[in-house]
């Protein structure tokens, strides 16, 4: 069985992935931090270098900068692996949390989310390699450096990386209880501003018209547009207005989300949210914006496929893996919406992102880099269709 050269390969270099983990989680790589960012990239591309990867190193000016690494093979099959080196820390996080080991845990910045998951790309290529596996015709290896904030750059990379490939899998952390990510919510994001009439709120409130009061009717007619059955979610998460106590306040404005599964439901609640807000409300008029910020990642019979497949190699390697869907979103979702089959969630298993308390499962480090590199040699074969 391929299985087990691949786990003797991986089982006694595991000191050496954490001694990694731990320079790359000791590297600061706030996205808003383009220097701290560069030089993770910059540990990154030598890594890469060294393993045959032609990189391409796309400069970012407001941002850190984006690497696409493609390795050729002798044979067929495209596949493209992806994720992200920037993360939510400012500088100075890490030195006052660095790595720690508590039993199991490995704890520190960044390292679910996600450094931990390049290192397990980077060891699946060599374990690939010390069993002479070259069987592709194209192995590429997507880092972006903006994965974390709203202001995007890398989005027509990872779209134009993503297409022609046979699959995409992206190298975020399993969740907690060890699932693989087979399905994201797609992300619409709204703007609403009203319009009102100012008075003076105690000599003569009757003759204003409250932008506030207004907006504060159209939030609970908002709510009242969840839909959990369906995955379909709304949110009203800022809303201001008003200048002073004593002013009906003649403007006031939200913003907003809607996420759902599948376009159907999110342009189903986009028509609703649209009905709200097209006539005035006790004359208060509104003006209503939006963009998506992540097209969905819906369960495609494909990605049925890739999970199937998936499901079977870990049962070789000794665990079950389960597909789940989440409301969050992540890059996979601009692979998937290129029409090209995507699993998300492989990387080590881990959970608390963006707190004091991340960590990663020591545990699960070798079994999930294995299985890695088994679903790379599954694609290739064609063995997942």
């Amino acid at each position: 069985m391929i299985t087990q050269p691949i786990l003797n390969y991986l089982t006694p270099r595991l000191d050496s992935y954490i001694a990694e983990l731990t320079t790359l989680s000791g590297i600061d790589s706030y996205s808003h931090d383009r220097e701290d960012v560069n030089r993770v990239v910059d540990w990154l591309q030598e890594r890469l270098t060294k393993l045959d990867f032609t990189i391409e190193r796309h400069v970012e000016r407001k941002a850190g900068d984006n690497l696409l690494a493609i390795r050729k093979g002798s044979g067929q099959g495209r596949v493209l692996l992806v994720g992200h080196s920037d993360t939510v820390f400012p500088r100075g996080t890490a030195a006052q949390r660095p790595v720690t080991i508590n039993g199991d845990m490995l704890l520190g910045p960044g390292t679910c989310d996600m450094k931990a998951g390049l290192l397990t790309g980077i060891y699946a290529v060599e374990a690939l390699d010390s069993i002479g596996f070259t069987d592709y015709e194209e192995l590429s290896f997507l880092i972006v450096s903006d994965e974390e904030i709203d202001e995007r750059y890398s989005i027509p990379l990872i779209r134009s990386a993503s297409r022609g490939k046979d699959a995409v899998l992206t190298l975020e952390a399993a969740r907690a209880n060890g699932d693989i990510v087979t399905a994201r919510k797609g992300v619409r994001s709204f703007v609403v501003e009203a319009f009102g009439k100012a008075a003076h709120s105690g000599v003569e409130p009757e003759k204003g018209r409250s932008a506030i009061l207004a907006l504060a009717h159209q939030i609970i007619a908002l709510h009242d547009l969840n839909d959990y059955t369906n995955g379909v979610s709304v949110n009203v998460g800022v809303i201001e207005g008003g200048r002073a106590r004593n002013i009906v306040a003649d403007h006031a404005s939200m913003k907003f989300e809607a996420r759902a599964y599948d376009y159907a439901h999110l342009n189903a609640t986009t028509d609703a949210i649209l009905k709200l807000f097209a006539q005035p409300l006790n004359e208060v008029t509104f003006k209503i914006s939006y963009e998506d910020v992540h097209p969905p990642m819906p369960r495609t019979a494909t990605i049925e496929q890739l999970e199937a497949v998936t499901k079977r190699l870990a049962n070789e390697l000794g665990f079950e893996v389960k597909g789940a869907s989440t409301g969050g979103a992540a890059d996979a979702a601009f692979a998937a919406d290129e029409g090209v089959p995507v699993l998300d969630g492989l990387g080590p298993v881990g959970g608390l992102d963006h707190s004091p308390d991340e960590y990663i499962l020591v545990s699960s480090i070798v079994p999930r880099t294995a299985l890695l590199a088994r679903l790379v040699m599954a694609i290739v074969k064609g063995e997942t269709s």
